[in-house]
């Protein structure tokens, strides 16, 4: 490591001007990238919902599709309107009372069931059909052609649309969540430095970083908008503090060796040694989030892994090389540290320890049941400013016509006309179900092939499949809407074992069952990996055991306070803040933990070893989790989508809250199991620190 030191020492110009040269095909290869806005998008592609999807796409030319509402207009005004609409690009297909009958035929003739599905007082409805999928461009670009043609008055609710208004916000606000992180974290960094310029060579540093790990994810074609939002703020977040021990070391080392060449290419020694084991278990955090069914985890975890690599190399590399070419105006802006060291407050903790681990004792459990009973949510909309426009269209739809989810079913061409006819008869009697819309139920079964009209058969019939379009009341990620799904499902496949059921609704709760399993692996893999990752440091069965308790209890109060405070969490926050809390914090423990076991085979008592190592970590823990809550708050207060918001703000508190623990409960934990700790750490056993230890209480 010696020699790399050296190498990068007397590489420093040339590694700066390959470092910004870099940026240049990163930077174009970012802005090539393409960004999924649809959540559901990341569900696997086996399961029936998504086959359904991807055949409705290829039989029946049918990708996204919107619930259209106009209020006050005429039926003439109406069918001008859709005449126009059909003329966008990529809108296949519209359906409303003009595809059944022609508008010289009263509306009043239609079944009611069918009537109160185009109107209601007011207002009338029609399904728009695009060729294109969910969150394609080409889909949210056609929705905005329509919201142009409509106006005032008019209302595009649905899936699609929500998509489109979610990516308008996020590329709004992605630039403006980076500016707040890079604010924020000079102020921070202002305060805990030693000088007025390394925060803007820090941020430099791994700005570089950031947008070389930005620019590698064009071999994925494309990642959702979700990683593109968090990836920067967060590999800020958890890579600062390679930055900040790499001038520590050098700082310290310069004391005693003047050359600052040869002290810098120690410190990088010393910060490789350092920073490798500390990003191991930021990368197991991020590494267990792969393996998600839900493939939301692969994308946001392989991107923060690799984040995290480029923030050590770029630490090693492009920082000490700007260090040194701007060492004399570092020197120039020094001044004196504002957080200094504080044994008061060590002997303060210390003194009081029993009172830490009461807490700890007493708090475990209601803060785990805390945990476990918070309430999430998985309406994606839900997530959306209720302005935007399709959370008013989707608010319109309720008012209107009490509109919930929309389902599709896609049935076998040759099924019988009568066993067609029985299914949708009990389809419409399942609780919530509005109206079944199909072939049968507009034209009825009677009327010969040749009479229907060809645009009707278009929408409903390919070669081979038939599908039915089903209206309920029930709003999406609700127990009554899932609870109809599988009856629904339980009907449909008594008469079409191959039969499908599509649409939000039957994804979302796909999504639930998915997810809620997530949870169980992407917990139990992050902490089987940071385990073994504190086993391999410690040589110990105890300290991993002990540590990951510690921080696992800042995780349950953490996801435990909105319990308490009566909010209602997203999914995503649900199953990622657990495993990146516990990854990008544990090193909080392990940095104490690893000072007090240096002390405790350096002759010290239990005592003496706690309070120096406490002593002694106290600033850096400080310091590292201020960064960590500086480069995520702003955001979570700025940003105007809940689940950007939510995770920012449980990161960000979570570092706090680890920092307390770490700080407070942790002294005592050490000095509670001490005995076992000796007893089962590798290390600690061959220096006999428990017959040491029995020696000098005898005497």
């Amino acid at each position: 490591m010696q020699r790399f030191g050296k190498a990068v020492v007397r590489l420093r110009i040339p590694i700066l001007i390959l470092a910004f040269l870099l940026l240049v095909p990163s930077a174009a290869a970012y802005f090539r990238t393409g960004t999924n806005y649809d959540i559901l998008a990341y569900l696997p592609k086996e399961i029936d919902t998504m086959r359904g999807q991807d055949i409705l796409k290829e039989d029946f030319g049918t990708g996204a599709y919107a619930m259209y509402v106009c209020e006050g207009l005429e039926e003439k005004e109406v069918s001008e309107l859709r005449k126009k609409i059909e003329t966008v690009e990529h809108v296949e297909k519209i359906l409303w009372y003009d595809s059944i009958a022609d508008l010289s035929v009263p509306m009043s003739v239609l079944p009611d069931r069918i009537y109160d599905i185009f109107n209601n007082e007011d207002a009338t409805m029609m399904f728009v059909i695009f060729d294109t999928g969910t969150s394609e461009d080409e889909t949210m670009e056609a929705i905005h052609q329509i919201r142009e043609i409509a106006g005032d008055g008019c209302y595009l609710g649905g899936m699609s649309s929500i998509v489109t208004d979610t990516k308008d916000l996020a590329d709004k606000e992605v630039v403006v969540y980076v500016v707040i992180a890079v604010v924020l974290s000079v102020i921070v960094l202002s305060v805990t430095m030693d000088s007025f310029l390394l925060p803007f060579l820090f941020l430099l540093s791994i700005g570089m970083a950031i947008v070389y790990n930005m620019g590698t994810n064009l071999v994925f074609g494309e990642i959702s908008y979700i990683t593109k939002a968090l990836a920067a703020v967060l590999q800020l977040g958890v890579t600062m503090d390679y930055s900040i021990f790499l001038w520590h070391s050098f700082r310290e080392i310069k004391e005693n060796e003047k050359d600052s060449k040869e002290a810098m290419a120690q410190a990088i020694a010393a910060t490789l040694r350092s920073v490798i084991g500390s990003s191991i278990t930021t990368v197991a955090g991020f590494v267990a989030l792969c393996f998600m069914t839900f493939t939301l985890g692969l994308d946001l975890g392989v991107v923060m892994a690799k984040g995290v690599l480029f923030g050590v190399v770029c630490c090693v590399t492009i920082l000490p090389s700007l260090i040194l070419v701007c060492e004399p105006l570092i020197r120039k802006t020094t001044h004196r540290q504002f957080i200094r060291e504080f044994p008061k407050a060590t002997d303060f903790i210390l003194k009081h320890s029993r009172i830490f681990v009461l807490i700890l004792a007493v708090g475990v459990l209601p803060a785990a049941w805390c945990e476990f009973h918070t309430d999430v949510y998985y309406k994606i909309d839900a997530s959306l400013p209720e302005y935007l426009p399709s959370v008013t269209a989707n608010a319109k739809l309720k008012e209107y016509f009490d509109m919930g989810a929309m389902h599709m079913i896609l049935i076998d061409k040759s099924l019988p006309d009568k066993e067609v006819d029985e299914m949708m008869q009990e389809l419409e009697n399942v609780d919530g179900v509005k109206a079944v819309l199909g072939m049968e139920s507009l034209v009825g079964p009677l009327v010969p092939d040749s009479f229907v009209p060809e645009k009707l058969k278009d929408i409903f019939t390919s070669d081979t499949q038939e599908m039915m379009i089903i209206t309920n009341e029930y709003e999406v990620a609700t127990d009554e809407v899932n609870a109809q799904c599988d009856r629904i499902e339980e009907i449909i496949h008594r008469y079409d074992p191959e039969s499908l059921l599509v649409g939000e609704a039957p994804c979302t709760r796909d999504l639930i069952n998915i997810t809620n399993r997530d949870f169980t692996v992407v917990n139990a893999v992050s902490i089987l990996l940071v385990f073994l990752i504190i086993f391999f440091v410690f040589d110990s069965i105890s300290l991993p055991v002990l540590l990951i308790f510690v921080i696992e209890f800042a995780i349950f109060v953490n996801l435990g306070i909105p319990f308490l405070t009566g909010t209602v969490i997203s999914f995503v926050a649900s199953i990622v803040i657990g495993t990146i809390q516990l990854g990008a914090t544990v090193d909080y423990a392990i940095l104490m933990t690893g000072r007090y076991e240096t002390e405790r085979l350096a002759g010290k008592s239990r005592e003496e070893a706690i309070w120096i190592a406490h002593r002694t970590s106290f600033r850096s823990v400080i310091v590292s989790a201020l960064s960590f809550f500086s480069a995520t708050i702003g955001v979570g207060l700025y940003s105007g989508i809940d689940i950007v918001s939510e995770l920012c703000i449980l990161m960000a508190r979570g570092a706090l809250i680890s920092m307390a623990v770490v700080l407070l409960i942790l002294p005592s934990v050490l000095s509670l199991f001490d005995g076992l700790i000796i007893r089962t750490s590798l290390r600690m056993r061959r220096a006999n620190i428990a017959g040491r230890d029995k020696a000098e209480a005898a005497k």
